[in-house]
């Protein structure tokens, strides 16, 4: 059976694919075009490019020019340009439907085998064709090459161990295929990091054994104080982290300047592949400038009119600062909610090599008792405002895979149930001052890590001290680096993290469940679990504990089928699952984004889902068709 989850060929009567108006030149390139610098518009889009239906979208067609402002708290947090920029292979829409964006088109044979078409005339920022060769240099000279890929092939790629047989069709066709359905392939191609299944193949040749002289390239590693050539091709294949400015890219805008720097300047792409019903070339706006500053800055710096678009360093605390400068500095906050499973999340470590508080941890009814200890009314009215919404770490309302008894199943405050449950498992005796204790005579302490980074975190965690003591249960936070933290955890040292819930709360049913089985070291519940599955048993510990191993051979028959029904099917078992053995323990979700947006700047959604995954934060509403409909900034000078 082949699925049409994304035929572009089956659109071609659609808006989507209508014949663009005759292409009209970027004023920005218009004198380069005059002088010979760059060929005209015409000839820089595909012949068939991606036209933006702005109509559908309740948004207006703009006209290109201006820059945006905005800041980093480092320099290399330019790498989430390529998030927000959002060019894909396959993309999510703001309503995360699966649709062609670089591509033309993509045929799926029952999640098995997909071809994939590409546009023709498309071409790189430089000017050279993106073709099929970029795919094959990725497969064959990147991906198997084990000096430039010592791990092998992308997790992604393999299907119970195996990778797909990959073939150049023709110059615009490639076509993977796998002996069994992977159904979280195309998914994965429209992730906020990008995986880049491609290179600009023209430009790396240039720093590739296979193509250049060795001895020529090693001389070049070691002037840069580099190992080898492998070293010196990996540091210029940097597709997410944009610290390469010759790299040649797709995405709507490029990076001008290298770090060191203190501003960096992303320009627009002329080569590239979307334009709107009237032929104008998308990005609208010409540049984007990003400053560097110290990360508690950000609210300032915006009530201050220092930015045009903000939302990373922002958060709920920040609203009334950034209230206060609205109407002296001409710009607007817009409050987003943030899909986001829990704002804190606690995570006991079923793998924590103490072997008292392994076994408390592995007892459900511990972690019930706990999670009926949290007064999470209180929660909401001190850390959201009263708006947020209180219960487990699960997928939010809106969701397909939506259930209101995900969210309240143990989640009540009930600490007299809480007590119950605490005496039913042995922990009667208790010190002087009401604490519990653990079989061994210690107290029941629980020390609560968390990465620090996030006020609000330890903030909640004080208050759930304060509940935890009335059922016997002390709690310790201790902050620390976020590289020391995963550490510990990965080590099985930690007794119980603390962080954000799930990164995904509004999946669909063809969004793979990786976070909900015990396959990834990063979900601090199980890390040991997870690095024996990432390791393919090498380092870690087998997942010994029947219902978790349900969640990995739940996520095996996702990964075994293309059967819709059946996915919805395997996520609600999953979901249940969490609830009711409170792998992680939630409290509040629904915490709102700030986003500052500077009165002008046209076609920026007043109210939507904000989230990592799937949305690539704004990525998914698509930045490059924001326009100023007054007079743009100057333009931006590098420093």
């Amino acid at each position: 059976m082949r699925l049409a989850i994304i035929l572009a060929a089956a659109l071609a009567a659609t808006p989507l694919r209508a014949a663009p108006a005759t292409p009209v030149e970027t004023p920005l390139f218009a004198e380069r075009v005059q002088k010979g610098q760059l060929p005209p518009v015409v000839e820089r889009l595909p012949k068939e490019p991606l036209v933006v239906d702005l109509a559908a979208k309740g948004r207006a067609i703009g006209h290109p020019g201006g820059e945006v402002r905005s800041i980093i708290a480092r320099a290399r947090d330019i790498r989430y340009m390529s998030t927000h920029a959002y060019a894909r292979l396959v993309g999510f829409t703001d309503s995360l439907a699966l649709e062609p964006d670089l591509l033309l088109s993509v045929e799926n044979e029952d999640d098995r085998v997909f071809t994939l078409h590409l546009r023709p005339g498309h071409r790189w920022s430089d000017g050279h064709p993106f073709t099929a060769e970029d795919f094959r240099y990725f497969w064959e000279d990147v991906v198997l090459n084990r000096e430039l890929s010592p791990a092998g092939v992308p997790e992604f790629l393999l299907v119970n161990g195996k990778p797909p047989r990959f073939e150049v069709l023709d110059e615009r066709t490639v076509r993977y295929a796998w002996h069994a359905p992977n159904p979280r392939f195309l998914p994965q191609l429209a992730a906020p990091r990008d995986p880049y299944i491609y290179r600009p193949a023209h430009y790396l040749k240039r720093f590739h054994a296979k193509y250049t002289d060795k001895a020529e390239l090693e001389e070049l590693a070691r002037k840069q104080k580099l190992k080898s050539w492998a070293a010196l091709h990996n540091r210029l294949d940097d597709m997410n982290e944009n610290s390469n400015p010759d790299l040649p890219t797709l995405q709507a805008w490029r990076v001008m300047n290298a770090a060191p720097a203190q501003r960096f300047v992303f320009e627009r792409n002329p080569y590239y592949h979307r334009v709107d019903a009237k032929g104008q070339q998308l990005p609208y706006v010409d540049r984007v400038v990003l400053d560097v500053a110290a990360g508690g800055l950000m609210a300032a710096k915006a009530n201050a009119g220092e930015v045009d678009l903000l939302f990373r360093g922002l958060n709920m605390s920040d609203i009334p600062i950034l209230k206060e400068g609205e109407r002296a500095k001409g710009y607007k906050t817009l409050l987003w909610p943030n899909a986001r499973g829990t704002e804190i999340a606690l995570y006991p470590n079923l793998n924590t090599v103490d072997p008292v508080w392994r076994a408390l941890n592995r007892d459900v009814r511990f972690r019930r008792a706990l999670s009926l200890g949290i007064d999470r009314k209180t929660l909401n009215n001190a850390l959201l405002f009263g708006l947020g919404v209180e219960g487990n770490n699960t997928v939010m309302e809106g969701s397909a895979l939506f259930s209101p008894e995900l969210r309240t199943t143990y989640a009540s405050y009930d600490p007299t149930e809480a007590s119950r449950l605490l005496d039913d498992i042995g922990l009667t005796k208790r010190n002087g001052a009401g604490i519990r204790l653990l079989p061994d005579g210690r107290e029941l302490e629980i020390i609560v890590e968390t990465d620090g980074e996030g006020g609000l975190i330890v903030d909640g965690l004080t208050l759930i001290a304060e509940f935890w003591r009335e059922i016997g249960v002390k709690l310790f936070v201790k902050p620390q680096d976020r590289t020391v933290l995963r550490n510990r955890a990965f080590s099985g040292l930690t007794i119980m993290v603390a962080g954000q819930g799930l990164d995904n709360a509004i999946p669909t049913p063809i969004m793979p469940p990786t976070e909900l089985a015990p396959m990834s070291q990063q979900f601090y519940s199980w890390p040991k679990w997870g690095q024996y599955v990432e390791t393919k048993g090498k380092t870690g510990e087998e997942c010994d504990m029947a219902p978790a191993r349900r969640l990995l051979e739940l996520y095996d028959e996702w990964m075994s089928t293309s059967d819709r029904s059946a996915q919805e099917r395997i996520w609600r078992e999953m979901l249940a699952n969490h609830a009711e053995h409170q792998w992680s323990i939630g409290t509040v979700a629904g915490a709102l984004q700030p986003i500052v947006v500077t009165d002008g700047l046209r076609n920026v959604p007043k109210r939507a889902l904000y989230s990592w995954e799937p949305t690539a934060m704004l990525g998914v509403y698509r930045v490059d068709e924001f326009f100023w409909d007054r007079k743009p900034h100057k333009e931006a000078a590098v420093r």
